[in-house]
């Protein structure tokens, strides 16, 4: 197994309250404590997360399997926090 860094881009068509936001952390964990960064002026986001898997596109799916599943349950749909194509950043071969 290789660990990839995968960052998926997106944007919060609603407002991200702090109970939002907490649940949506919550929803990436075990993930690093910053892998969410939020842009507010712009109303963006990036996830990044590390991710075990055979290749990367097993890895970029499952980063967004993750961070889809942490969206819905922070209460957003693919229409109010869409995200981009993922991409990866990193590769660290175990």
């Amino acid at each position: 197994m290789t660990t990839f860094v995968v960052t998926l881009p997106g944007t919060f068509e609603e407002s991200l309250t702090e109970d939002a936001r907490s649940r949506l952390v919550e929803g990436l964990k075990p993930a690093e404590p910053d892998a969410l960064s939020v842009d507010t002026e712009s109303s963006t986001f990036t996830i990044r997360l590390e991710i075990e898997a055979d290749d990367p596109k097993e890895a970029e799916r499952n980063a967004q399997d993750i961070a889809a599943r942490a969206l819905l349950d922070a209460g957003y749909t693919i229409m109010t926090a869409p995200m981009g194509e993922p991409v990866t950043t990193g590769v660290e071969v175990g």
